[in-house]
């Protein structure tokens, strides 16, 4: 770092019964008194250089021994003082960035001017400042740092404003330039400007994004350094962590929330406009300090839209925002989760895999080559590649979600469902994730009626479990009696597909089938002869209505089962389609399937 040494004579100030005095053969005649402390000097040395004491030495009276002079307002206190008071005396002073500031400062207001004196105080640090300090990174970084204990007064002699060019100007140039040690690294400058407060940090930040010329993700990088120096550690409970706030005397708790705020918002202010300048991750860990810190509701919902424009990055750790809402009792935010969902449902459709027609059809004419038209369609259908594979990923972590936030007894089932249809019904290939968190809510909440039961496990496809998830679903007593026969169903189709067998049937399908005649152990009778099932209609269950099959007994059971939930109606109100058509909807003649279940099971029992 640079410095420049003043004067060359030795030191000879001295205290003496906490009087600050210097050693001279001529009686001092004025006394200064500087924020509580005593200073006795001599008039020629220091009125000769300081316009400011000549007036006031000649407005107030003088005594017979020592006039007094009170300097209650003095920037930069005694050290700024001494500082200016030896350079009068021609004592050997050094400047340097740390004190460059309340020298420049005290220098102002004693008035050390050009009109007093040539070669005054002021020329010469001004001399220093523009030839030294501004050419170097380091002093330029500490010298603006050391501004923030005057900052009027470095406002109005435009020490900020000088420091904060010079800094952006060394940023915008080549780093080798400007950093010996770290000239490979592009990002040189954000940790040293890290420690910068954070009006002073916004300020060189601005300078240097208007410069146009340091790429986003830069810019984001250093935001993310600056967070991590500044902000105080949030655990995962929702606790801030900060020595700040326990150690400091001066500030209560509340002032320093505040400070927090503040600082929080001035850096989603400065986050760079392009997708991916930042990390998702970190957006998310601004957007838990935004909930703790209680953030302005503008600055939370920035970080969602921006958050949902990468929500694919994101992994399910950093959706868990801690909800510390007086109005909710849930362990996490999942309101904020929602509002996320819903900017991510925004963004646009998919370009289509293939351009549009022209409206000339098969003229041969056109405005663009044949090649141009190829390029445009593999970039479309890259395009449209990359937006699907968001949304895949996207289903995969809403149902990670769905899982952690399903084990509190306290989430309502409306925000659950509302969570799980979020995503489009094409980007969950399986529903194996979702089922697991169906499973989860329902062990969390013992509590649920038959119908929030039913209405739960809605949003789930049978058709899109994997076998060990039907397995798991066919013996699960807390689903639906509805779903675990449509499970079976399905899961019979396959197995019947693909030549398998079937398992034995769980106990509550045995009970209920017993419970109407049923013997599980033994297959109901063959179709009758007469009764045909057209090839159009193999999916369906028509057919099956004859009251002399065993199995109609059971689909009669489950159409009174819906009869009784009548009341059973969607949020908005309209009636809702009879549950009994998803089971309506069943693979390749059910009844020779379930038939073939029950022979199945039944052999498997004689064997044994």
């Amino acid at each position: 770092m640079k410095f420049m040494k003043l004067g060359s004579r030795p030191d000879t100030f001295y205290t003496s019964e906490a009087v600050r005095s210097i050693s001279s053969e001529v009686s001092s005649d004025l006394i200064i008194q500087v924020k509580g402390s005593r200073y006795l000097l001599h008039k020629f040395p220091l009125l000769s250089k300081c316009l400011r004491l000549q007036r006031l030495c000649s407005e107030s009276p003088e005594s017979s021994q020592h006039q007094i002079v009170q300097l209650p307002d003095f920037p930069g206190g005694i050290d700024a003082f001494e500082l200016c008071a030896k350079f009068c005396y021609g004592i050997t002073i050094t400047l340097s960035a740390y004190n460059i500031v309340a020298a420049r400062c005290a220098a102002e207001y004693l008035q050390m001017t050009e009109d007093v004196e040539k070669g005054n105080l002021i020329y010469k640090i001004e001399v220093f400042f523009n030839s030294c300090i501004l050419h170097g990174w380091r002093d330029s970084i500490v010298t603006l740092q050391s501004t923030k204990a005057f900052p009027l007064w470095s406002e109005d002699l435009g020490i900020t404003s000088r420091c904060i060019e010079a800094i952006a100007s060394k940023v915008l140039t080549h780093p080798s330039k400007s950093q010996r040690h770290k000239a490979s690294t592009k990002g040189w400058w954000a940790e040293d400007m890290a420690e910068l407060g954070i009006d002073l940090y916004w300020r060189t930040m601005i300078a240097i994004k208007s410069g146009g010329k340091i790429p986003s993700n830069l810019v984001g990088e250093a935001l993310k350094i600056y967070a991590s120096r500044w902000l105080p550690n949030i655990s995962r409970n929702g606790r801030i962590n900060n020595h700040e706030a326990s150690d400091s005397d001066s500030d209560s708790a509340t002032e320093v929330t505040s400070k927090h705020r503040l600082l929080l918002e001035s850096i989603i202010s400065l986050l760079p406009a392009e997708k991916g300048s930042v990390s998702c991750s970190f957006l998310l860990k601004l957007l838990k300090a935004a909930n703790i810190l209680n953030a302005s509701s503008s600055s939370k919902m920035e970080l969602a839209r921006r958050v949902a424009l990468q929500l694919e990055e994101a992994t399910v750790s950093d959706l868990l925002i801690p909800c510390l809402s007086y109005t909710s009792d849930t362990l996490y935010d999942v309101d904020i989760v929602m509002t996320i969902l819903e900017q991510f449902k925004l963004q646009g459709q998919s370009p289509p895999t293939s351009p549009p027609r022209s409206k000339l059809g098969f003229e041969r004419r056109r405005s663009r080559s044949a090649e141009n038209i190829n390029f445009e369609l593999q970039e479309s259908r890259r395009s449209s590649s990359a937006s699907h594979g968001s949304k895949l990923k996207v289903a995969k972590l809403v149902d990670g979600y769905l899982q952690e936030i399903a084990k509190d007894v306290n989430l309502p089932l409306s925000k659950f469902i509302t969570i799980a249809e979020s995503v489009p019904e094409f980007s969950r290939l399986d529903h194996d994730d979702l089922y697991r968190a169906i499973d989860i809510y329902l062990k969390a909440h013992p509590d649920l009626n038959k119908c929030e039961r039913k209405r739960l496990c809605r949003i789930l496809d049978c058709k899109k479990l994997s076998m060990e998830a039907c397995m798991h679903a066919a013996r699960n007593e807390l689903l639906p009696l509805r779903v675990v026969v449509q499970v079976l169903f399905f899961e019979q189709a396959r197995a019947t597909m693909a030549g398998g067998k079937m398992t034995e049937l769980p106990s509550n399908i045995k009970a209920l089938l017993a419970g109407h005649g049923i013997d599980p152990s033994r297959p109901p009778p063959p179709l009758s002869t007469t009764s045909t099932i057209p090839g159009d209609d193999q999916w369906s269950i028509s057919g099956l209505k004859s009251p002399k099959s065993k199995l109609s007994t059971l689909r009669m059971k489950l159409a009174e089962d819906d009869e009784l939930d009548e009341n059973d109606l969607h949020p908005d109100g309209m009636g809702r389609t009879s549950k009994f058509k998803a089971f309506c909807a069943l693979p390749a003649r059910p009844k020779k399937m379930f038939s073939k279940l029950l022979s199945i099971n039944r052999s498997s029992s004689e064997k044994n």
